[in-house]
């Protein structure tokens, strides 16, 4: 036998009376139009908690001391900075800039992506930004800043005598290119980075300026200040927006790419902290202007892993306009297991028009 529900029994309890006071007798639907009760509140239904994003199980942000030693070094998972930060970011929800159109349209809507990275050498010199990893041990050296001193974090810096230099050849001259020297010191997760870089025979290095970052923090250049430049144009870290070849194969890049294009304006917009350009045009880019691939692009199967790694960070986590240069160059470091080939012809199919620009946040200009 089925129980009958409590509240249908022919005896009413108090509390359903006390719910239901407009009701004239126990079991009646009809009103009481003398009651003078108040309606029932109907019961509120709290909102769904926000949950944090997830943070994958095979990804260690901000601490980097399980990195291998050495150039190039696989940093076995590691990423700059927390999982918070703008380079880490998830941007593939957030709003569109208005200017969007005029603004991809500057930096060409017919031309290509260019892989500014590869294997072996082209027109003769290394191609990409090559870096290296060394420990807590190694000897810190004087650095001479000779443009940008007063906008330079000082020195002394970890970088070894043998560090390598961007365009660096095997025999060890360099050909041509900004000859930046790139150094992440793992066991205190500290990047140093400094551009027109010169060894000197004493082992102190000249350069025209110098940053140090902080990659176990969002405050990402205790030093810095807003207007400052780095090695970079754009007061950027330049490591952390670099394509590496352990990440494109793994199948997953997690944060945001470095580009250049040939004209910017004369602003920035954050995590940019400086401009390099006297145009104030506001159809171009600001240094730190992200941009994503749309959506609706859809990767092709066929193209290599590397290539499809690379595409989607472009959708989930975007391009950041970081330096004065050829337009939708996309900056990487030297790997001997890329595919130079597949790299030019897949990545170079794809085109300025499939293009957004990220709502810009902050704005900085005259």
């Amino acid at each position: 036998m089925t129980a009958t529900p409590y509240y249908t029994h022919k005896f009413c309890a108090p509390v359903i009376l006390a719910l239901l006071a407009t009701l004239s007798a126990c079991g009646a639907g009809g009103s009481s139009a003398n009651s003078s009760a108040s309606p029932v509140t109907p019961p509120v239904t709290p909102p769904s908690p926000i949950l944090p994003p997830v943070v994958p199980t095979n990804a260690v942000y901000g601490d980097l001391r399980k990195a291998d030693l050495g150039v190039g070094a696989n940093l076995n998972g590691a990423l700059p900075f927390p999982f918070e930060n703008a380079w880490n970011t998830d941007i593939s929800a957030a709003a569109l800039e208005p200017a969007s159109d005029a603004l991809i349209a500057s930096i060409g809507l017919t031309g290509g992506l260019h892989p500014d990275f590869g294997a072996g050498l082209y027109a003769g010199a290394p191609i990409g930004i090559p870096y290296v990893v060394v420990a807590a041990s190694q000897p810190k050296v004087p650095v001479i800043f000779t443009d940008y001193g007063s906008e330079s974090d000082p020195g002394p810096y970890p970088i070894p005598a043998s560090a390598p230099i961007e365009g660096q050849l095997a025999s060890g001259a360099v050909f041509g290119g900004d000859r930046h020297v790139l150094v992440i010191e793992r066991d205190n997760n500290r990047l140093y980075e400094v551009g027109n870089a010169y060894p000197q025979a004493d082992a102190s290095w000249k350069a025209s300026g110098g940053a140090l970052f902080d990659l176990a923090s969002n405050t990402v250049r205790p030093g810095g200040q807003p207007g400052w430049t780095s090695a970079d144009a754009a007061g950027l870290p330049i490591f952390p927006g670099l394509v590496r070849y352990e990440e494109a194969a793994s199948g997953a890049i997690r944060h945001a790419l470095r580009f250049t294009v040939s004209k910017t304006r004369r602003a920035y917009v954050p995590p940019a902290t400086h401009w390099a350009s006297a145009n104030t045009s506001v159809t171009l880019p600001p240094m730190g202007m992200r941009v994503r691939l749309k959506a609706s692009f859809v990767i092709p199967a066929g193209f290599s892993t590397e290539s499809k790694s690379i595409l989607q960070a472009m959708k989930s986590y975007g391009m950041l306009v970081a330096d004065n240069g050829s337009n939708w160059y996309v900056s990487g470091a030297p790997d001997a297991r890329w595919n130079n080939d597949k790299l030019v012809s897949e990545l170079g199919s794809v085109k300025g028009s499939n293009f957004e620009v990220v709502k810009m946040q902050g704005l900085v200009a005259p």
